[in-house]
């Protein structure tokens, strides 16, 4: 460790070579034209009433992954548009191999199944009120057909796929002055050659670009994107005046504060890092997939779950996330890669950072050098390696919520 290298102790490294070149990794190709870095079965409740039941079925069928909804009656408005289209992201979402939906609403969960379906997904749908308002009856129906999905998806290989196909959610949390100095370039070093090979980015949390707005909006394809990035953050800043919130008091937090962070400009300026250097093609909404290959901005909010939900629910098959004194929180759908350039926090938490950046603080070794480690992981990961969050099942998927229910 320290040499950024795999943050995996008594591991050797594993090169790209072990297993594809840099141009490719292995996955699984989907109908829709993209590639699944792992084929899991999603079990899918987007009730409140079915999340206990979804959640037994789920742990009682060997790698199936949860996604519960806690509401569904009364979300409506732009809140309903999104819960839609979030829970539908999810399902067809490209490390989806199979999706199980569990609903108390049928009618919905017909609407739903069939819009999955004509997605190309493979898709089977129970519900509450087909077994008699019976959940343990649900339970055994469920977990049939979740196994049966399970059976059928071990039997699918991976392949070689480009490096086009791949597409990166970029997150930070709980940063220090380390994540902006080293471990976000780093991030964007990787992204830029991704998007050269015809790959895809994005970075969301909108109000970590207060103070950059003029520096983002020079690299946006055109004038109109580029004020779509000013007009982002100016609802936000008006959002919080509405709420009454200090953005400088509360942003940076606590933990970046006692980490060594002075000011919101300063941690933006970090924090976008993460993006690289190239153009970036558009501002996304929470959850909207991109029309095209390259980098991108998501309007979200900066909480990391729901920053990192969103950008999943778009498509992203994978994330790289950096933290300074450490951040636990993970994806549930995309392997998400921790990395640090903090040495402590390399040392204090082995078995939950992926990746050791912290050559790059020490000054062992140049960006550069340490950019083609972190893709080779990358690679690594999308090929089938485990990540730390993935090991301790750690992943979760937040869906945000815009209002009250009626």
């Amino acid at each position: 460790m320290g040499d950024g290298a795999f943050a995996r102790p008594g591991c050797c490294r594993i090169t790209v070579g072990d297993m594809t070149d840099a141009h490719t990794f292995n996955g699984y190709p989907r109908k829709s034209g993209t590639a699944g870095v792992r084929n899991d079965v999603l079990v899918l409740s987007p009730t409140g009433l079915t999340g206990p039941t979804a959640r037994r079925i789920a742990g009682n069928v060997a790698g199936a992954k949860l996604v519960a909804m806690p509401y569904a009656s009364g979300v409506v408005g732009e809140d309903g548009a999104l819960r839609r289209l979030a829970l539908k992201g999810l399902a067809t979402h490209p490390n989806v191999g199979g999706v199980l939906l569990i609903s108390a609403n049928e009618p919905e969960m017909e609407a739903m199944a069939a819009e999955i379906s004509e997605a190309g997904q493979r898709v089977e749908a129970v519900s509450l009120d087909a077994c008699g308002q019976d959940a343990l009856r649900l339970t055994n129906e469920g977990m049939r057909l979740a196994g049966h999905l399970t059976k059928e998806l071990s039997r699918q290989k991976r392949e070689p796929v480009p490096l086009s196909k791949l597409f990166l959610a970029l997150e930070c949390g709980r940063s220090d002055p380390s994540s902006g100095i080293a471990a976000n370039p780093l991030v964007g070093a990787v992204v830029d050659r991704v998007v050269d090979a015809g790959g895809s980015a994005v970075f969301g949390e909108t109000m970590e670009w207060y103070g950059t707005e003029d520096a983002l909006g020079a690299r946006a394809a055109n004038d109109a994107i580029a004020q779509d990035i000013r007009n982002a953050i100016a609802r936000r800043e008006e959002a919080a005046a509405a709420a009454g919130m200090d953005l400088i008091g509360n942003n940076p937090g606590p933990t970046n504060i006692a980490a060594g962070l002075t000011t919101l400009e300063e941690k933006a300026l970090g924090s976008v890092a993460k993006g690289g250097s190239r153009t970036i093609q558009g501002v996304l909404d929470i959850a909207e997939t991109p029309t095209k290959p390259g980098l991108y901005a998501m309007d979200g909010p900066w909480y990391a779950p729901e920053s990192l939900t969103g950008m999943v629910a778009a498509g992203a098959q994978l994330a790289l996330f950096t933290t300074g004194p450490g951040n636990s929180f993970t994806s549930h759908l995309a392997p998400t890669i921790k990395l640090s350039a903090n040495i402590e926090t390399v040392q204090r938490l082995g078995e939950q950072i992926d990746f050791d950046a912290s050559a790059l603080t020490t000054g062992r070794k140049d960006l550069e050098d340490v950019a083609s480690d972190l893709l080779d992981q990358v690679i690594a990961v999308a090929s089938g390696e485990s990540t730390w969050g993935e090991i301790w099942n750690e992943g979760e998927e937040v869906i945000s919520r815009l209002g009250a229910s009626l």
